[in-house]
C-alpha cells in the first residue's frame, strides 16, 4: 500500500512537472537565439519562435549588431588600410600635391595655398605626391571633379565649413577633413576632425591665449553659458538655480549679440552639443576657459592625437546639476592644469589657419610613418607635434623640451662649431681655448673662406675635423651628421672666449636645454616713427637676442632651421650677416616662448670681433628690414625680453679669488 502511493505521488509530481515545462517551454524558446553556425558572423539573434514576431517586425528588418566601419558622408565605408595606398609615399613622406582651384579664389583659399607651399609637404607633381588634396568651395557651391581622381584613392577633401558641397557621391575612397564633423558620419582613424573657423581667422600667427592668470580672481564667475545666438552669460558661484535652457535668471552678465564679441570671462565655460556650437568651443579654448561639453553631437577637433580630457571635460547633459556641483569642488590644481592646457593648444594647433592645416597633414603623416609616429607626450606637451619632427627623432629624451618631464638632464658634452667666413684666417687662439674645456667633445671648423684652409692645425686634446661651406651665412645651422653631441656650442672665427667662460656657460645651458646662452646680447623695440620693428646693440638691462658668434643651443634647432623654416627666410638671411642671428632667435623664441639666458663676458674681448652692429650705417638697413620681414612671415613678434643674466657663486663678491671655481671670469 504503502509503495502504490508512492509510486502515485511520483508519478502525480512528474506530469505537473511536465504541464510546468510544456507552458513555460515556448517562453524560455523566446529568449534563446539559435546556435550559430560554425565560421558564420554573429549577427541580431535568430528567434526559434519566428511565428511570434510579426506582431512586432519581420526578422529581415531588424538591424545587425555586428561592429562595422564606422559610414562616411555618403554611407561608404573606409579605413586607412582600405582606401590609401601608402607604398605611393616614398621613403615614407608625405608629400602634398594641391589641385588648382577653379574660378575666382577666395581670400582663405589663397591662405590655405600658401601656407602648403611654403611648407615642407608641398610638391610640385601630382606624380611624386603621395597626397592629392583638393580645396572645398564655400558652403553651398560645388568644385569640379579634379584630374586625376581615381575614385578619391590618396585624395583628402579639405572644407573649413561644416557644409559640404551636396554632389558628395564624388568622395568616393577620398578622406574628409571637415569643420564639426557630426559623430555618426565621421570615420575615425580615416577622416580628420577640423575646428570650426571664423570668417576672421588669422592665416598665419595668430592671437596669444587671453588667459593673463592662471588662478581664477575671486569676482570671476565660475560659469559662462554659451546661447544659441552667439553670445556668452555668466553665471555667478551658485549656478545650481540656473537651469540649462540657454538663460540664466541670475547674474545674468553683459549681453552678446554677436559670435566673438567678447570672449568669455569665467572659469568654465558650459557648451551644448550642437552642431553651431563647435565655434563656442574654439572660442572658449582661447579665453582659457575650461570648455564642458554637455553630449556633444559632434567630433572634437584631432580627437586623433589631442588627449581632450586634459583640457575639457564632456558630461551628459540631463546630469546638468550633478555636473555643476562637481565643477564647483573640483580643486584647484586641477582647474590650474586643465587651464593651462588650453592654452598650450590653442597655440600650438588652433590659432591660426596655417597651424590647423600642418596638423592635419601631420595627423596623415604619423599614419604613413605608422609604428614611428609622434607619441602621445609629443602632440599633448609643449611645444606640439608640430615643432618636434619625427625626421630628426620619435623619442621624447632627444629633443631638448621634455627633459624636465621625464627627469633626464643632456648629455655632458658639447660639440664646438666655428664658422670661418671671409677673410679666412684661422682661429687657432679660440681652439685652444675651446678645446681645454673639459666638457668639449669635438671641434668643427666650418670653412666658408674663398681662401683654402690651411694644411695644417693645432693638436688639441679632442677631434677637430674642417667641414667644407658653401659660402652662406646659414651654413653653420645645417644638420651636420659629423655632430655628435646634443649641445652645441656656436662661435666665430673672431669671437674670443676662455675656458671657463665656456665652461660655465655650458653648465648654465644644462639646466636650460631649451633654451639659448649666450654671451652678447641685443634687444628689440617698437619704433614709432618708422612704424616697424628695429634692434639695438647697446648695452642695457634688458635685452632679447643672443648672438650666435657665441651661444649654446641644442643641435634639434639645426633640423628645425633646415626643415621647418620657409626658404623665403633662409634666403633672406643669408642676404646679411646679422640677418641670421634674428632668424635663429625668432625661431627659437617662437618655439619655446622664453627668452634666451645671457651668462658674463669679459670686456677685453668687445673689441676683438669686427662684427657689424646693428648701428653702424652698413648693417643697419638690411638688418631693420629683415626683422621687419621676418615677423610678417610668422606672423607676431616672437621675441620675448628678459633681464636676466645668470653668473657664478661668489661672482664679483669680495672674497678670495682661491674660493671661485670660474676665476678667469672676473680677470679685467
Amino acid at each position: 500500500m504503502q509503495s502504490w502511493r508512492r509510486k502515485s505521488l511520483w508519478l502525480a509530481l512528474s506530469a505537473s512537472w511536465l504541464l510546468v515545462l510544456l507552458r513555460v517551454f515556448p517562453l524560455l524558446r523566446l529568449a534563446v537565439p539559435a546556435r550559430p553556425w560554425a565560421g558564420a558572423p554573429q549577427g541580431w539573434p535568430r528567434w526559434l519562435d519566428a511565428e511570434l514576431l510579426p506582431r512586432f517586425s519581420q526578422p529581415g528588418e531588424l538591424p545587425e549588431d555586428d561592429p562595422q566601419s564606422p559610414r562616411g558622408p555618403r554611407g561608404g565605408s573606409c579605413d586607412w588600410g582600405s582606401c590609401f595606398d601608402v607604398s605611393k609615399c616614398r621613403g615614407g613622406r608625405l608629400k602634398v600635391f594641391v589641385h588648382p582651384v577653379a574660378g575666382p579664389i577666395s581670400d582663405s583659399h589663397r591662405g590655405i595655398l600658401a601656407s602648403i607651399e611654403s611648407s615642407r609637404y608641398h610638391s610640385i607633381s601630382p606624380d611624386e605626391a603621395c597626397l592629392l588634396l583638393r580645396l572645398e568651395a564655400p558652403a553651398g557651391e560645388c568644385s569640379p571633379v579634379p584630374p586625376q581622381w581615381n575614385g578619391g584613392r590618396n585624395h583628402l577633401v579639405l572644407s573649413l565649413h561644416p557644409a559640404f558641397c551636396p554632389q558628395t557621391f564624388q568622395l568616393g575612397q577620398a578622406m574628409v577633413a571637415k569643420a564639426g564633423p557630426t559623430v555618426d558620419t565621421f570615420r575615425p582613424g580615416f577622416d580628420v576632425a577640423l575646428p570650426l573657423l571664423p570668417e576672421a581667422h588669422p592665416l598665419r600667427g595668430g592671437a596669444p591665449g587671453q588667459l593673463g592668470q592662471h588662478s581664477p580672481h575671486p569676482g570671476v564667475p565660475l560659469l559662462a553659458l554659451a546661447e544659441e545666438r552667439g553670445g556668452w552669460r555668466t553665471a555667478g558661484a551658485d549656478s545650481s538655480a540656473c537651469p540649462w535652457d540657454g538663460r540664466c535668471e541670475q547674474d545674468r552678465g553683459p549681453e552678446q549679440t554677436h559670435l566673438g564679441a567678447t570672449l568669455p570671462n569665467a572659469t568654465f565655460c558650459l557648451i551644448p552639443g550642437h552642431g553651431p556650437d563647435a565655434l563656442h568651443f574654439l572660442q572658449a579654448l582661447q579665453a582659457g576657459c575650461i570648455p564642458v561639453l554637455l553630449s556633444p553631437r559632434w567630433e572634437l577637433p584631432f580627437s586623433e592625437v589631442i588627449d581632450w580630457t586634459k583640457a575639457a571635460i564632456v558630461a551628459d547633459e540631463r546630469l546638468l546639476f550633478q555636473v555643476l556641483a562637481a565643477l564647483q569642488e573640483m580643486p584647484p590644481t586641477r582647474v590650474l592644469a586643465l587651464r593651462q592646457q588650453t592654452q598650450f593648444l590653442w597655440d600650438a594647433y588652433f590659432s591660426s589657419v596655417e597651424k590647423v592645416i600642418h596638423t592635419t597633414l601631420e595627423i596623415i603623416q604619423d599614419r604613413i610613418f605608422g609604428a614611428s609616429a609622434h607619441p602621445s607626450l609629443l602632440w599633448n606637451s609643449p611645444p606640439g607635434a608640430l615643432l618636434a619632427l619625427p625626421t630628426f627623432s620619435t623619442s621624447p629624451l632627444d629633443f631638448p623640451f621634455y627633459h624636465l618631464q621625464r627627469g633626464s638632464r643632456p648629455t655632458g658634452r658639447f660639440s664646438a662649431l666655428i664658422w670661418v667666413g671671409d677673410p679666412g684666417q684661422p682661429p687657432l687662439k679660440l681652439i685652444q681655448a675651446v678645446a681645454g674645456s673639459q666638457h668639449c667633445a669635438q671641434i668643427l671648423v666650418l670653412w666658408s673662406s674663398e681662401k683654402p684652409p690651411p694644411p695644417r692645425w693645432p693638436k688639441t686634446a679632442v677631434p677637430l675635423t674642417v667641414l667644407a661651406g658653401q659660402r652662406k651665412a646659414s651654413d653653420r645651422f645645417l644638420p651636420h651628421t659629423a655632430i655628435s653631441t646634443d649641445a652645441i656650442l656656436s662661435l666665430d672665427a673672431h669671437s674670443s672666449l676662455t675656458t671657463s667662460e665656456v665652461d660655465f656657460a655650458f653648465v648654465v645651458w644644462q639646466s636650460f636645454p631649451e633654451r639659448m646662452v649666450g654671451f652678447l646680447t641685443w634687444s628689440h623695440f617698437w619704433d614709432e616713427a618708422r612704424g616697424g620693428w628695429g634692434y639695438t646693440a647697446e648695452t642695457a638691462n634688458e635685452f632679447s637676442m643672443v648672438l650666435t658668434s657665441a651661444a649654446f643651443y641644442h643641435r634639434y634647432y639645426h633640423t628645425l632651421f633646415t626643415h621647418s623654416l620657409p626658404e623665403a627666410l633662409r634666403t633672406l638671411a643669408d642676404g646679411a650677416p646679422t640677418c641670421v642671428d634674428i632668424l635663429m632667435n625668432f625661431l627659437v623664441a617662437a618655439v619655446t616662448k622664453l627668452p634666451p639666458i645671457k651668462v658674463p663676458y669679459g670686456r677685453q674681448h668687445l673689441e676683438a670681433r669686427p662684427l657689424l652692429t646693428p648701428g653702424g650705417p652698413e648693417s643697419q638697413p638690411p638688418a631693420q628690414d629683415c626683422i621687419n620681414q621676418m615677423a610678417a612671415e610668422f606672423g607676431s613678434m616672437p621675441l620675448v625680453s628678459s633681464r636676466l643674466r645668470l653668473d657664478p657663486v661668489l661672482f664679483k663678491d669680495p672674497v678670495s679669488v682661491l674660493r671661485k671655481k670660474y676665476r678667469s671670469l672676473e680677470k679685467p
